[in-house]
C-alpha cells in the first residue's frame, strides 16, 4: 500500500492512495481541490491517468477540497463518495446518481482491495468527513480540516502505519499576522484546523511501535512554515526534524509506501 499528495494547501488539496493484492491495484483520489486541466496534470506527474483512478472521495464542500470533483466523475465515469451533507452542499441536478456513493461516519466501505473507514471531524462543513484506508495488513490515515481532535478521531487514527496530518498554523504567528481578528478566531477555533501543537497532540495521543510515516499536511502560507511543523512533530515521535515530510502546495509529496 502507498500514497502521495498531489497538493496540499489552501490553493488546493488531493492525495492519491493506492492498494494492491497480487496483480491487481484499487487507486482512490481523496479530494479533487483543483481545476480538471490541473488535477489531470498532477495525477501525470504521480505516474497515474485519470482511468486509472477507481474513485473519489470528497471529504467536505469547501472549494480547496472539492475541487474539479463532480466534472471529474462525470467526465471518467467514476463512482464520486461523500457524506450526505456534502452531497447536500455541493449537489448538482445534472450529476448523474448512478456515479454517487453516500458515505457515513464509522460505516466502512469496500472498495476493490482497499478498506476506507470515514470518520467524523468537527469543522466549519457540512457532515465533514476524513479517512483511513487499509489493505488488510497497513493503514493509513488522512486527517485535516479539523478544529480540534476529540477522542474519537484520535481512536479511529490508532494502529496506523502512516499519516497524513493537518499541521496547519503556528498559534504566535497566527495571532501576529496578517489576518483579520475574525478570520483568526475561525482558524483558532473548535471547527477552524490543527494549529502545531494541536497536531503534536494528537500524533502523541496515536503514536504506536509500527506508525513510522508522519507527514505534515495543509500548512498556511501565512501562519506556519515547514521547520516549525516538522519541529513540533518530531519532538513528540522523538526522531529528527527531516524524518517528517511536508506537503507542498505545488509539489505535494511523492509516493511513500507502507512498511
Amino acid at each position: 500500500m502507498r500514497f502521495c499528495s498531489l497538493g496540499s494547501g489552501s490553493g488546493g488539496n488531493s492525495t492519491l492512495v493506492e492498494a494492491s493484492q497480487g496483480i491487481t491495484s484499487t487507486r482512490l483520489l481523496i479530494d479533487a481541490g483543483f481545476s480538471l486541466r490541473e488535477l489531470v496534470k498532477r495525477l501525470a506527474r504521480a505516474g497515474c491517468a485519470p482511468e486509472d483512478v477507481d474513485a473519489v472521495f470528497i471529504t467536505h464542500e469547501h472549494g480547496d477540497h472539492v475541487g474539479c470533483a463532480l466534472t471529474f466523475a462525470a467526465k471518467y465515469r467514476r463512482p464520486l463518495l461523500m457524506s450526505r451533507g456534502t452531497w447536500r452542499a455541493v449537489g448538482n441536478a445534472d450529476f448523474d446518481p448512478t456515479l454517487l456513493r453516500l458515505a457515513r461516519g464509522a460505516e466502512p466501505i469496500a472498495l476493490g482491495d482497499m478498506q476506507v473507514r470515514p470518520f467524523a471531524v468537527p469543522h466549519d462543513a457540512n457532515e465533514p468527513l476524513q479517512l483511513t484506508l487499509g489493505d488488510g495488513a497497513m493503514r493509513l490515515g488522512v486527517v485535516t480540516d479539523l478544529g480540534y481532535a476529540p477522542h474519537d478521531v484520535a481512536e479511529a487514527l490508532a494502529g496506523c502505519q502512516a499519516l497524513l496530518l493537518e499541521s496547519n498554523h503556528d498559534e504566535a504567528m497566527l495571532r501576529a499576522g496578517p489576518y483579520p481578528p475574525s478570520l483568526q478566531r475561525r482558524i483558532a477555533g473548535t471547527h477552524g484546523h490543527l494549529s502545531n501543537e494541536a497536531a503534536a497532540d494528537l500524533l502523541a495521543r496515536c503514536r504506536h511501535a509500527t506508525l513510522n510515516t508522519v507527514v505534515a499536511a495543509h500548512l498556511s502560507e501565512h501562519n506556519n512554515s515547514p521547520a516549525l511543523a516538522q519541529a513540533a512533530l518530531a519532538q513528540t515521535l522523538g526522531c529528527n526534524a527531516s524524518d517528517i515530510q511536508v506537503a507542498h502546495p505545488k509539489l505535494g509529496v511523492e509516493w511513500l509506501a507502507l512498511n
